[in-house]
Parts: C-alpha cells; structure tokens; sequence
C-alpha cells in the first residue's frame, strides 16, 4: 500500500487526483489532504478516503472544517504552518497542487523529506528553481512533473538518454483567442479568456492559457527540470493538443508522447511512477481526429511567451517577479479592473522595474514575490480598462 498527501485537494487537478485514489481505495493510504478554505469539499474527501489530517490554510474556514469531521477521528487543522507541517508528514507520495507562491513553502518541506514529490505547482520552479532543486539534490527527493506538457518530456526521456537530447518542444493549444485578432483581445471579456477549447481547468491556469503566459512558466519549468538553456525548448501551437511534448534526439530521432487532454493520464503515471494504473480517460482515437495541426506562435499577439522567455534568460529573480507580477494582473482583470492586453503589459513594466535581483533563499523569493506584487498593484490601479 502506498502512502500519499494531497496539497490543493479541493481545486482542478487535486480533485482529479481524489478521482483516482478513490477508483483504487485499498491500493493507498492517505495521510493528509490541505485546501484553502472549501471546508465542505475537503471534509467530504477526507471522510471517503479516510485520511489521518485535514488542513485549511484559512483560519476562518477551520470551525466549518472541525465541525464536518466531528466523530470521523480525521484530525482537523488549519494556518500556513498547519499546511507545512501536513507537507512534512510521511508518505511515499505527495502531490503538490497549490497554485502560486501560497504553494511554495509546503512543496519545499516535501521535498525536504526526500521522497516522491508530484509538481503540479508551476511557481516552485518558476518563482524558486534553484532554492527547490538544491533542495532536491541534498534530500534525493524525485520529482514526477504533472504538467501534461513536461509529463510528457519526462516520458519520452524515460530511456535515460539525457546527454542525447538536441532540444525538446512543449506544444500549446493556442487558448481561446489562437485565431483572434488584436481588436478583439482588447475587448475580451473574462468570459471568453475563460473558455479553453480543450482543456477543463481552473480560473487563473485559464487565463494563463489565453494569453500564453502558461505556455512561458512551463517553458521557465522545464529548463529547470530538464537543465536545458532557453534556446534548446521550443513551443509550437498544437490545436488538438493530442501530443503534449516532443524530444529531438541528436540522431535525428524524435519521440513524441501522445494521449487525450485529460489531466488524469498525467497524474496517473506520476501516481503509478514506475509502474501504470488503469484510468477512465478517454482513448486517444487517430482516426476520428483524422487530422494533427502545428505552428509557430504569434510573438505580436501573445508578448507573455516572450517576457518568459527574457525572464528565463535574465535569470536571478526575474521568473519570481514576472509570476507575481501575472497573478496580480491576471485577478485584476478576472475583477474587470484592467483588459485582457494589460495582462502582459503590466507584466513587462514590473519586469523592467525591478530587474533581476538575486532570489537565492525562499525568504529572498517571498519578499521579491510580494515587491512585485505591490508594483503590479500599484500598476492595475492606475490601468483604465478599454470599453467592451
């Protein structure tokens, strides 16, 4: 039986997650699930899995949290430190869903206890590479990555050929607006940047998406995972988005793996990793697709790819600040307080701000993070949004 916790259980890929475990309850044993504050939710998961600890990292949603696990023996906890301390329990298994900087101190301490650490938040290699990967080295912990994306590289590398790789290409579906022109992206509204053409996932990754800035943090996430330089990752626009990710082999030679867009494949091998479970997701069907389309991504219409990609390149602080600094924008215009083409555009003036100071400690990271939140902030606040 394996052992594991789930960090962002509540939101769109720990619930997937809870899906999995669920299909095979004798097969694991839960130790500890953390949310933010959907106390319901989280109480409800805890009791059907029958986990040892429930956490809220808001305080105020613990007295609907105690009183759901009342009689159920299930430990009820809530606060930063409450999350951190489920992170450093024991299991074999952790997977780490919560997104943002809020995420990073809890993916840190499971790393700590140098064991199988399942990456789904973005921001601990963008915001915090090199802090989170000397944690690696000094613990042995083994990172599975759950990006569809750098899953899928991880997969095609699984023959150990590392030294043997050219360069590797992350595809994106191209987002809501792929075929827009800029005079609609400036009158999008929060409704239609919601509107994936694929792929089901929560509000902020959503975004991300429509504007590329998810295709710029994976690309800053896998030159760390992979230790490959900006310009050996590619991204090409893949409609479909049936194959995920491709590695170029210097002979020539390029594997690409393949599946239909359901998060539930990803987390399933990492779940599994080194072995395979059976999933309900759909089976990928050629035929009927008929079709596969790729191309190069619009650098006029989608600036954010290349703000991460000069991030990348700027190295220090520079991812941390263009994170923090997308958050901000990206809640601001869920909130229509700025358009949908301020996103990037505030992104890129925190960026030349602020530069690309040193972030070599996580307290480094936190205290740049919150900088560029406020300089973002300050940012939105001055922004008029363009008429719809």
């Amino acid at each position: 039986m394996k052992t594991v916790s789930v960090l962002g259980s509540t939101g769109s890929v720990g619930t997937q997650t809870i899906d999995l475990l669920q299909a095979d309850p004798d097969r694991y044993e839960v130790r500890a699930l953390v949310a933010g504050r959907n106390a319901a939710l989280l109480a409800a998961q805890a009791r059907a899995l029958r986990c040892r600890l429930a956490v809220v990292s808001d305080p105020e949603a613990w007295p609907a949290l105690r009183e759901a696990l009342a009689g159920s023996g299930i430990a009820a906890e809530a606060g930063p430190e409450a999350v951190v301390e489920a992170a450093r329990m024991a299991a074999d298994w952790t997977m780490c869903a919560i997104t943002g900087a809020a995420g990073l101190p809890s993916t840190l301490a499971a790393i700590h206890r140098g064991q199988s650490v399942a990456l789904a938040n973005k921001e601990a290699l963008v915001c915090a590479g090199e802090v989170m990967l000397a944690a690696v080295r000094e613990s042995g912990a083994t990172l599975l990555p759950v990006d569809s994306e750098h899953n899928a590289i991880f997969q095609a590398m699984a023959d150990g050929n590392r030294n043997e790789v050219e360069r590797i290409v992350l595809t994106a579906s191209g987002g809501p607006f792929r075929t827009a022109s800029a005079e609609e992206m400036r009158r999008a509204q929060p409704e239609a940047a919601l509107k994936h053409p694929v792929w089901s996932m929560g509000a902020k990754i959503s975004i991300d998406s429509a504007t590329m800035m998810n295709k710029g943090l994976e690309l800053i996430e896998a030159a760390r995972l992979f230790a490959l330089p900006s310009e050996r990752i590619g991204v090409l626009v893949h409609p479909q988005s049936v194959i995920h990710g491709l590695v170029c082999y210097r002979d020539g030679s390029v594997l690409a793996q393949m599946g239909s867009p359901d998060m539930r494949v990803p987390i399933a091998h990492t779940l599994a990793w080194p072995a395979r479970i059976a999933t309900a997701a759909p089976r990928l069907d050629l035929a009927a697709l008929a079709r596969l389309d790729f191309a190069e991504p619009d650098p006029q219409r989608f600036p954010a790819l290349r703000l991460a990609r000069e991030a990348l390149q700027c190295g220090g602080g520079a991812p941390t600040i263009l994170s923090a600094a997308n958050e901000v924008a990206v809640e601001a215009f869920l909130t229509r307080r700025i358009g949908f083409l301020d996103i990037a555009a505030i992104v890129e003036r925190v960026l030349a701000r602020m530069g690309s100071p040193a972030a070599d400690s996580l307290a480094e990271v936190l205290r740049l993070d919150a900088a560029a939140r406020e300089a973002a902030a300050g940012l939105c606040a001055l922004t008029t949004r363009p008429a719809a």
